[in-house]
């Protein structure tokens, strides 16, 4: 019976915040600490943009109860989405978006199918975090809505955030 159980058990995901290594000698060093990556989630036809917490997990409105794939045509006839990873860091003069890159990803709610590059958001997640900026291949509407979400959601963050995020999203 207890053998049972420990099969059962999973693996959970940990968000460490902070100093990873604050208070403990050895423990945590070398971890992530996710405390200011925010996934963003575009809806393409909508033209909206709104934080998803739940992304951060595959676990947003979006994509719950849906199936995905890494073929496209499961998906086929589904809803364009962008996720978005956007990591907040520090410069003397305040903070500001650091990184910020874009995974596609298609919903089809009536298949209840979708199609994503689980290795893909995962990677630009990790870019974000190491202040990348990957938007290239964003359609421009997209980028628009992108770039007047996180220009309103935090005017100083956009403000002191680097040149190439605002000229990549079209917004200089």
């Amino acid at each position: 019976m207890a053998n049972e159980e420990k099969s059962k058990q999973k693996m959970g995901f940990t968000i460490i915040k902070n100093d990873p290594t604050a208070g403990h000698k050895g423990f945590g060093i070398g971890s992530l600490s996710l405390e200011n990556v925010s996934p963003v989630i575009i809806d393409v036809e909508e033209g909206t943009a709104s934080v998803e917490v739940g992304a951060m997990h595959a676990r947003s409105d979006v994509e719950r109860g849906i199936k995905f794939t890494t073929d496209r045509a499961d998906s086929e006839g589904g809803k364009p989405y962008w996720l978005v990873w956007v990591t907040i860091d520090h410069k003397a003069d305040g903070p500001y978006y650091a990184g910020v890159t874009a995974c596609e990803m298609v919903v089809n709610r009536e298949k209840r199918r979708g199609y994503k590059i689980l290795a893909d958001h995962v990677n630009k997640m990790d870019k974000s975090m190491k202040r990348h900026i990957i938007v290239e291949h964003m359609d421009a509407p997209s980028k628009k809505v992108l770039a007047s979400f996180l220009a309103e959601l935090n005017p100083d963050l956009w403000a002191r955030s680097e040149d190439q995020l605002r000229q990549d999203l079209f917004a200089e």
